[in-house]
């Protein structure tokens, strides 16, 4: 894929705009809370514009029952199927001791083939580390190759000019990667976001373009270095591709503990509301709202939280996947490549 979207500046570097920091940066809780906070502004704002009054609804109609008791069902069915499709999906992990040795094999054998491409004896653990070596690695490989051509003199202006460009465009791309990975913590989005945010994809376009642009100029050693590029930038698609698998698993974790956290304190509530409020309580009104709309508005902002929750959650998983549908050489979504490589 490209970078992590459309509005992006011709070196990869991220111009997100408002509403890919409410999707996928702003705080799970915070964007709960602000969601809910909203709801329960415009229910209560909805008494002033002149409708019936709530108070007379309930007496006449019995509406918080009608309102309340569907949310208990609602929140046991919903918080059992969400809970239950998550564990489906974990259960992957789950299987028998030569499954769990063949996969163990195979990460091994991935690290083994970058540490070889990198020239190190061990990479780091910890994914942000990870991804920092690696691309720091394809932007030491593109500054070895730039200077590679710019030490032969017989290469004409246009390829320099050309090799300038893609090898600034991806150390720029780098640095602020990997300024950003820099102390980050896996668990939290900031690996993610900033994995997006190279753009490895064009990368290799770019690269094989390039090569394919100008392969009589090319001596072999260039060839060689370009090839060695190519082969640090293909390794940076499946190690992203792990990372967020893990990631999403990691998240979807997060909401079953999520709900399992709010679905009693909201049935709970849901409980009080059908037992103890009706036309008679709470009479009188605050800053000119009667009582019994604010304790009813409250009560239906708690009634439809684990609906919210479950929403931001799969808001940013849904955004990141839709952004990450394909690996490797393809990009799906509009991108502004270098023309200046054509």
């Amino acid at each position: 894929m490209d970078s992590l979207d459309s509005d992006t500046d011709g070196s990869g570097g991220r111009l997100a705009g408002p509403r890919l920091y409410v999707l996928l940066r702003l705080n799970r809780w915070l964007f709960t809370a602000t969601v809910l906070a909203i709801v329960y502004g415009v229910l209560v704002g909805l008494s002033r514009i002149g409708l019936p009054a709530l108070r007379a609804i309930v007496a006449t109609n019995n509406g918080t029952f009608w309102i309340f008791s569907a949310f208990i069902g609602a929140i046991i069915t919903g918080t059992s199927i969400v809970v239950t499709i998550n564990q489906l999906v974990l259960s992957q992990e789950l299987g028998a001791v030569g499954d769990q040795r063949e996969r163990m094999q195979e990460a091994m054998d991935f690290r083994y083939d970058i540490e070889d491409e990198l020239t190190m004896d061990v990479t780091p653990p910890e994914p942000a580390a990870f991804l920092y070596e690696l691309v720091a690695g394809i932007q030491e490989e593109a500054n070895e190759f730039e200077s590679m051509i710019a030490a032969d003199s017989g290469h004409s202006d246009d390829l320099e000019a050309k090799v300038n460009t893609y090898v600034d465009e991806l150390t720029e791309n780098a640095r602020s990667v990997n300024r950003n990975l820099e102390g980050a913590q896996f668990g939290t989005f900031e690996v993610i976001w900033n994995a997006l945010n190279f753009n490895y994809s064009r990368k290799i376009y770019d690269a094989r373009k390039l090569r394919a642009g100008h392969r009589d100029e090319l001596s072999d050693d260039a060839n060689e270095e370009i090839d060695e590029m190519i082969t640090l930038l293909k390794f940076f698609g499946p190690a992203r591709e792990h990372f967020k698998t893990l990631y999403f698993q990691w998240e979807l974790i997060n909401l079953s503990r999520a709900l399992l956290y709010v679905a009693i304190p909201a049935l709970t509530v849901m409980g009080g509301m059908l037992m103890y409020v009706n036309a008679s309580v709470l009479p009188g009104t605050t800053l000119g709202i009667d009582n019994l709309v604010w304790v009813t508005s409250a009560g239906f902002v708690v009634g439809i939280s684990p609906f919210v929750i479950f929403i931001v959650y799969v808001l940013r998983i849904a955004t990141v996947a839709k952004r990450t549908l394909a690996m490797g050489p393809f990009i799906l979504r509009q991108s502004d490549r270098d023309e200046e490589l054509d």
